[in-house]
């Protein structure tokens, strides 16, 4: 090949690189978030939840609760637990003793917070982390279980607070899609706000 038709070639090669860095670097992700913030301002911006002007939590994203009073969420295997910059599973399979003993002794801390029988069933996702550990839905079955707790620890009837947990439940996506469940962070929400 000729040089001059390298050159020529080399030249098409760098345009096209550099129109082509402009295009997806620049112009497609600014056009992107432009048009989130456009349409979707609250999802784009991590689905934050406020009250009284401070930021509570995000309605995507699970967070610990330990108080009594409040609906516990799953089990986190992100980091140390909850940890968003470190969201996943533990990755431990099935005949993993080490997690077969983990969810023996979830079991038996779930009936002992809920004041269960040994022989109650427990939900699995009560004692299972998701696989991001950061879901912050927990299944109505679940909710219902932690009622009496709930309702105990805030003096309410168990009658309301299970009223709060149909007031707060979510169907499933687009009517097929997963199991009817409760966000945990708007269900304690409304909880303290009904106080």
């Amino acid at each position: 090949m000729p040089l001059k038709n390298l050159i020529a070639e080399l030249r098409i090669a760098l345009l096209a690189t550099l129109f082509l860095a402009m295009l997806l670097c620049g112009i497609y992700p600014l056009t992107i978030w432009t048009a989130a913030q456009l349409f979707f301002d609250h999802e784009a911006n991590g689905s934050l939840v406020t009250r009284k002007g401070v930021i509570v939590g995000s309605s995507l994203l699970a967070q610990r609760f330990d108080d009594a009073k409040y609906f516990h969420p799953r089990p986190s295997a992100a980091g140390q637990g909850y940890d968003a910059a470190s969201s996943g599973g533990s990755n431990a399979g099935p005949l993993s003793k080490t997690l077969i003993d983990t969810i023996r002794q979830r079991v038996a801390d779930y009936r002992t917070q809920n004041g269960l029988g040994p022989d109650a069933a427990v939900p699995a996702d009560a004692v299972t982390a998701s696989g991001s550990g950061l879901d912050p839905h927990i299944s109505l079955k679940n909710a219902r279980l932690q009622a009496p707790r709930v309702a105990g620890a805030r003096g309410m009837s168990e009658q309301a607070v299970l009223e709060k947990i149909a007031a707060c439940a979510e169907g499933r996506d687009l009517w097929v899609l997963g199991e009817p469940r409760v966000n945990v962070l708007m269900l304690n929400l409304s909880l303290d706000n009904s106080m």
